[in-house]
């Protein structure tokens, strides 16, 4: 028997269509959100992803601002355009598209963006809020992880979640969210990654284990706790082939397991439509 597929497409378009409604129910009060994006340069991974952030949008009323600079743009530039984002008030929510060109640096950029206005969460005042729990913007990734499995009826609080990677965007922010006492979460959290010996020997133990390494085909049958629910949180591309950390032979061991497409991709989408719309309810309330 197989194992149950988690589906970030289908979780992804019942959140936006909710999302919808809650639009609709701010613009009766005069608020529509405002969704910004600021583009460096010509990567087309990157190129095409800020085009499908604003796709969502439109399609759920969220009003969405792009700048797009070109290539050669200088730190003051980009400095510039941050703050006219921080100072628009039809702007609740945008972010700066990763990664930057090679002359920009990617921490100063980061910094300058409001807090408040830190539509990914990765700002290190909505980081520093995350590890004492008193939460502001959480990033996309993590909250759409946990927000996959609740939605499928995976249990959380009290389960043991192995997280491989020790990234800023996934596994760091992640493991923090799921050891906070509070509704969906209060897990216990181990994390390690590629370079710890015997990896095998941890991930065995997961009731919950998340793959955010980037790491092709990382995570194999024989490393996996039978009946666990299994995420693959990390991609790289094999020419123009996704390609998961998580073997697909996994789903025969697997209780619950992401599709290679359409499982944590469209999940992050959509808490980032969230985050937008989050922001413009209290920055006007």
């Amino acid at each position: 028997m197989g194992a149950g597929i988690l589906d970030g497409a289908a979780i992804a378009a019942a959140i936006r269509a909710e999302l919808a409604e809650e639009v609709a129910s701010l613009e009766q009060v005069g608020i529509t959100p405002g969704l910004g994006t600021i583009l460096v340069g010509d990567n087309p991974a990157s190129a095409s992803y800020v085009r499908l952030k604003h796709q969502d949008c439109e399609e759920i009323g969220i009003r969405s601002f792009g700048e797009h600079l070109p290539e050669d743009t200088t730190q003051d530039r980009l400095v510039e355009v941050i703050a006219d984002y921080n100072a628009n008030p039809d702007i609740d929510a945008f972010l700066v598209q990763l990664p930057l060109p090679k002359q920009l640096d990617e921490l100063q950029a980061l910094l300058a963006v409001d807090p408040e206005k830190d539509v990914d969460g990765l700002h290190p005042v909505n980081l520093g809020r995350l590890v004492m729990g008193n939460l502001g913007p959480i990033a996309c990734t993590p909250a759409g992880i946990i927000e996959l499995l609740v939605r499928h009826g995976v249990q959380i609080e009290g389960q043991h979640v192995v997280i491989i990677g020790r990234g800023l965007t996934i596994g760091r922010p992640l493991a923090n969210l799921l050891a906070l006492k509070r509704e969906h979460a209060n897990a216990a959290v181990t994390v390690v990654h590629t370079g710890v010996q015997d990896l095998g020997s941890y991930t065995h133990q997961a009731d919950i284990l998340v793959a955010a390494a980037g790491a092709p085909g990382l995570v194999k049958p024989d490393m996996v706790k039978p009946g666990a629910a299994v995420i693959g949180a990390g991609v790289t591309m094999d020419g123009k082939k996704v390609v998961s950390d998580v073997e697909e032979s996994v789903a025969e061991v697997a209780g619950w397991i992401t599709p290679r497409i359409g499982g944590v991709g469209p999940m992050t989408r959509a808490m980032l439509l969230k985050n937008t719309v989050l922001a413009a309810s209290k920055r006007r309330s």
